[in-house]
């Protein structure tokens, strides 16, 4: 694992997968302040598909941060319109 602290200076996500019962939310928590730790020049896709390949064995396919990694991955949704003028508009006319 001599790679993934390169990735992972303040060993975070060392950690977490260390840490047994860790939840979901504490695997978000725990990301998070990893990526606010990442100096703005990196690529933070990089880095995340980087620590993935790291810390991911056949043993540990379902931790709760491997999936919290790969879901950083994902494509953010479509940002949508929830308000303004139109909507209020539509509430009138209903």
């Amino acid at each position: 694992m001599n790679t993934a602290s390169i990735h992972d200076p303040k060993g975070l996500m060392k950690d977490a997968f260390a840490i047994d019962g860790i939840t979901p939310a504490e695997c978000r928590s725990i990301f998070l302040d990893w990526a606010l730790g990442l100096p703005a020049q990196f690529d933070t896709r990089a880095q995340v598909r980087m620590l993935v390949a790291a810390f991911e064995t056949p043993d540990n396919v379902h931790h709760p941060m491997l999936v919290t990694l790969r879901d950083a991955l994902a494509d953010a949704p479509q940002a949508r319109r929830r308000g303004g003028r139109q909507r209020r508009m539509e509430k009138r006319s209903e």
